[in-house]
């Protein structure tokens, strides 16, 4: 046999195993899983990133999005449970306080994403390329940038917070409520910061199950201990907040757990602190797609929530508020989609197997469209049902909130593939396209139409302005996808002409 099948550092090199087929080549593949495991038990975990080139691409994009969706709703709980809990035990004024302090939050996770996902992504490719040492460097960079990131907007955050509350459309009744909820959330903010940063990374290296729990681990400590700070405690925002921010510790210690334990794939290092332009550069770039879709998020919160009361009330706010939140279920539910399909398609652009891409992306299209296909039925049927989890013996709120709800999420459907397509571009490594897709709908298209619909149609016209920029942001987008299969259709073509040695291409049965 060529070589050590089991050189230092307990690395498996497949080069070994050249003109090996069949029978010979599961012995081996056999025998490592026996014995490496035995020698090096952290080293097992390297199944979980070379199964992304290997698997059958349905059969794996299940696997993954299994306990994507699990996390998901775990998620989910996070962001919603203080609303209903706020709405049923504080009040609908403290709702809307707290729903005015969604672009200050929005902002910090944007600046977390724009790491988080950018060395998520680039992780994903360096193991499709076999350059593990690359991996762990990223990971030693993505956390220096999340802590140091995270930090910088705490301070600028509480030195600037009545300002920018008062932007945001905070009103006298609303804004001690704001202050209370924001300045806890602010002091816990590195938490999530490099908890939630990090643990795409954890999900990138091909450890789903780890990624699921992170997020579990906190929604269960919140969901817990909202009631008790809310309704024991009495409270009330304040103690919603405090309830979140100890949910962040403990997800920040169990991200940080994994990168120094043997369960990872790669390792958190010291010695990878120290940034390098090009590393850092690479990261943002890549990041900087889900940083501006985020970005705009908060201006766009903003915007609709000045507009809200010019041309309606406090309280519609408010019901933009659990409009946000009944929509998230659904949008959540196509980012665990995105989630699942994110590793294996920047895993496999990397590898250069470009079909089980192409197989991984009309999946996930059809997952999404089918997902919030189902949203937008809910939402038109049951939409005081939906309300009323939020808010109960407020038939203002109410009305305000079943109109509301209709018409703007009256295109609902075509959302999906527009959210998996702008993370398609992302995933291999498409920043400016991904950037652009993302903002188009959220920028380029909305706030225009959020400003200059309700001169004509009052406060309906806020409402229409997200339907009109859903379908025109889904056609320009389904465009850029159809462009970018044909040229992946002509580098297949490319492979084809030049093909691999028998029984070591990505899709060969020996794999």
């Amino acid at each position: 046999m060529c070589g050590k099948i089991f050189p230092d550092g307990a690395r498996f090199h497949l080069r070994c195993i050249r003109g090996f087929h069949g029978a010979r080549f599961s012995a081996i593949m056999k025998l490592r899983r026996e014995i490496l495991p035995a020698r090096h038990p952290g080293v097992i975990a390297l199944d979980n990133s070379t199964e992304l080139g290997q698997a059958p691409v349905g059969r794996l994009l299940w696997k993954y999005f299994v306990p994507a969706i699990i996390g998901v709703m775990a998620n989910i709980l996070y962001n919603i449970v203080d609303r209903v809990y706020i709405g049923r035990g504080v009040g609908a004024l403290a709702l809307s306080g707290v729903t005015v302090t969604f672009p200050i939050m929005i902002v910090a996770m944007a600046f977390s994403m724009l790491v988080g996902m950018g060395s998520a992504s680039l992780v994903s490719i360096r193991l499709g390329q076999g350059r593990r040492d690359e991996a762990e460097k990223i990971i030693g960079h993505a956390f220096v940038l999340l802590a140091g990131v995270s930090l910088t907007i705490t301070a600028l955050a509480l030195l600037l917070r009545d300002p920018i509350l008062s932007l945001f459309g905070a009103g006298p009744e609303m804004l001690g409520h704001a202050r209370s909820y924001i300045t806890i959330i602010l002091l816990g903010n590195v938490l999530q910061g490099v908890g939630f940063g990090l643990n795409n990374v954890i999900r990138a290296e091909g450890n789903a199950r780890a990624a699921m729990t992170t997020m579990l681990l906190g929604a269960t400590l919140n969901l817990v201990l909202d009631p008790i700070f809310i309704f024991v405690c009495k409270m009330g925002v304040a103690g919603a907040a405090l309830a979140t921010v100890i949910s962040m510790s403990a997800t920040c210690s169990w991200v940080l757990a994994h990168f120094t334990g043997r369960r990872s794939v790669l390792r958190l290092r010291r010695a990878n602190f120290r940034l390098e332009a090009r590393i850092v550069k690479g990261i943002l770039a890549i990041g900087m797609a889900p940083f501006a879709m985020q970005l705009a998020g908060s201006v766009i919160h903003a915007v609709f929530n000045i507009q809200l009361i010019r041309y309606g009330s406090d309280l519609a706010v408010g019901a933009m508020g659990i409009i946000q939140g009944a929509g998230m279920m659904a949008v959540f539910c196509v980012i665990a989609v995105n989630m699942a399909a994110q590793p294996i398609i920047g895993f496999n652009y990397g590898a250069r197997s470009y079909p089980r891409v192409k197989r991984t992306l009309k999946i996930a299209l059809i997952a999404a469209t089918a997902i919030t296909s189902a949203g937008f039925l809910a939402v038109q049927v049951f939409p005081a049902a939906i309300i009323g989890l939020f808010s109960r013996d407020d038939p203002r709120l109410l009305e305000i909130g079943v109109r509301g709800m209709r018409i703007l999420l009256a295109a609902f459907p075509v959302v999906g593939s527009q959210v998996v397509s702008s993370n398609f571009f992302q995933a291999i490594g498409k920043a400016k396209t991904a950037m652009f897709l993302n903002l188009l709908r959220q920028v380029i298209l909305l706030i225009p139409l959020v400003l200059l619909l309700p001169l004509v149609l009052r406060l309906d016209g806020v409402w229409l302005a997200g339907p009109f920029s859903d379908i025109a942001a889904a056609a320009i987008t389904a465009v850029a996808v159809r462009r970018e299969v044909n040229r992946l259709n002509l580098r297949q073509r490319q492979q084809i002409e030049v093909p691999e040695p028998e029984g070591l291409g990505p899709d060969s049965r020996h794999w």
